[in-house]
C-alpha cells in the first residue's frame, strides 16, 4: 500500500486524506490538521482544504500511519484484459455503510450486478464493532436485519473470486465504495465523473438520483426514501451502458442542488482583505443581512471569507442582482461579482461574491476579462440624436466663419 501511494496522481491522496477526516482517523503525528499545525510553520491548518495543499505535504501526512492502519486491506490483481473491452467485463456494486462506535465507518450491505443486472452479490455484513447508527432512514438496514454470520474478510474473498478476469468494476462514487471495502482495485468506472455536467460547478459532480433522472429518465427513489443498494448498483451499470450506447458528449443539465437548503441562503463572499471588519460588509447587500463570523470566517494569509446569510432565497437573488459589481466566474465555473466598496474612511477595498448555489447554467454567459464592453444601440436614443445634431450645427457656424 504505502508505494501504492509512492505512485498515487495527487488527486487519489487528496480522497484519502479525506478519507481520514470524515472517518476521525490518525497517524503518528495526529488528524490532518494537527499535521498541518506541527509540520508547517507558515500557513499551519489555515491551509486545510487538501485540494490546496502539494502532494509532497499529503504523501507525508499520509506516511505517518504505520502499518495497522493498513491492516486488512486486499490489492485485487487484474486479470488478463481483453484489446476489446465488451460490456460483458463489467460489474457494478455499490454498498451501505452505518457508523460506528470509534468514528469510523462499517460496511454492513453489498450487491454487484453484471451487465444483464444479474444479481452476483448480495449478501448482508456483520461489522466487527460496536453501531453507534445504523442510518436506518438512509442504509434501510436496521438491527434485526444484522444477526448474520457474513464478515469483511467474506466479501473481499467474494469479491476477488468474481473480479477475476479482467472485471470492470462500476459504481458511483466508487472510492467510497472501495475504501469501506479496504479494497485496492484500479479498473473501475465512476459513474460521478463520465458526463459533464452544463449547470454544475466544474469541481461538482451529480447524485446518483440526479444522473439517473437526466441521462435515463427515471428516479433511483422518491424524496425522503431510503436507499437501495441492489438498486443502486443496477443504476450504475444502466448509466454506462447508456454512455457506451449513446455517447453523451455534449454536457447535460441535472436537476440537483450542489449546497444544503440553509446554504442556499447564503451569499459567499471571499478575498476579503483582513483588515477589512466582516460586519462592514451587510453595507453592501440589500436586505436584512447577517454575518456569523465566529463560524463562516476563514483566514486565508491576507484575506479571509465569510458567508452572508438571509432569511429567503428571494432575498439572496435580489441582494446578488442589485449588487454593484463586475460579473465574472470563479475557478469553478460559478458566476460571482468584483465588488468595490469604499469605506467611511475614504479607503477603497475590493473582494468577490458569489451565490452558493445556481439553477441555471453558468456557462451560458460570456464574460470579459477586465471590464466590460460598450454595447453598440442600433438606433441612437433621443437625447444622444439631439445631442449629435447640435454639434454638427456648431461645427457647419465655425466653418462658416
Amino acid at each position: 500500500m504505502a508505494k501504492r501511494l509512492a505512485a498515487a496522481e495527487k488527486e487519489v491522496l487528496v480522497e484519502v486524506v479525506r478519507f481520514t477526516q470524515k472517518n476521525g482517523l490518525k497517524g503518528s503525528d495526529g488528524g490532518w490538521k494537527e499535521f498541518l499545525s506541527r509540520n508547517d510553520k507558515k500557513f499551519g491548518d489555515s491551509v486545510s482544504d487538501p485540494r490546496k495543499r502539494s502532494r509532497d505535504v499529503l504523501l507525508a501526512f499520509l506516511q505517518t500511519f504505520s502499518k495497522d492502519f493498513q491492516k486488512g486491506w486486499k490489492v485485487l490483481r487484474i486479470g488478463e484484459v481483453s484489446s476489446l473491452v465488451s460490456s460483458s467485463a463489467m460489474l457494478a456494486i455499490d454498498c451501505e455503510m452505518v457508523l460506528c462506535d470509534d468514528g469510523t465507518e462499517a460496511v454492513v450491505r453489498v450487491c454487484v450486478v453484471d451487465n444483464n443486472l444479474e444479481v452476483k452479490l448480495d449478501i448482508l455484513v456483520n461489522p466487527s464493532k460496536a453501531i453507534t447508527d445504523y442510518r436506518t432512514h438512509i442504509t434501510g438496514v436496521s438491527k434485526k436485519d444484522l444477526g448474520v454470520t457474513s464478515s469483511l474478510v467474506d466479501v473481499q474473498k467474494s469479491l476477488k473470486r468474481i473480479l477475476a478476469k479482467g472485471k470492470i468494476l462500476i459504481g458511483q462514487s466508487l472510492y467510497r465504495d472501495l475504501c469501506a471495502l479496504k479494497i485496492d482495485y484500479s479498473q473501475v468506472i465512476d459513474t460521478a465523473y463520465i458526463f459533464k455536467y452544463a449547470n454544475l460547478p466544474t469541481t461538482a459532480s451529480a447524485s446518483l438520483n440526479s444522473l439517473c433522472k437526466s441521462v435515463l429518465g427515471y428516479s433511483v427513489r422518491e424524496d425522503g426514501e431510503p436507499h437501495n443498494c441492489l438498486k443502486d448498483a443496477e443504476a450504475a451499470m444502466n448509466l454506462v451502458l447508456a454512455k457506451l450506447k449513446h455517447g453523451f458528449h455534449d454536457p447535460i443539465k441535472v436537476a440537483a442542488s450542489c449546497v444544503s437548503e440553509s446554504d442556499a441562503l447564503k451569499l459567499l463572499a471571499h478575498r476579503i482583505p483582513v483588515h477589512l471588519p466582516c460586519q462592514e460588509l451587510c453595507k453592501v447587500f440589500s436586505g436584512n443581512p447577517s454575518i456569523d463570523d465566529k463560524i463562516d470566517s476563514r483566514i486565508r494569509g491576507e484575506f479571509y471569507s465569510t458567508c452572508i446569510s438571509f432569511n429567503e432565497i428571494d432575498e439572496v437573488e435580489k441582494a446578488f442582482e442589485e449588487l454593484d459589481g463586475q460579473m465574472t466566474k470563479d475557478s469553478g465555473g460559478r458566476l460571482q461579482k468584483y465588488v468595490l466598496m469604499k469605506r467611511d474612511s475614504g479607503d477603497v477595498v475590493s473582494f468577490y461574491v458569489r451565490k452558493m448555489v445556481y439553477a441555471s447554467q453558468p456557462n451560458q454567459f460570456e464574460f470579459p476579462k477586465k471590464r466590460p464592453q460598450p454595447t453598440e444601440e442600433a438606433e441612437p436614443k433621443k437625447e444622444q440624436a439631439d445631442g449629435d445634431q447640435q454639434k454638427k450645427k456648431r461645427k457647419s457656424k465655425k466653418h462658416v466663419n
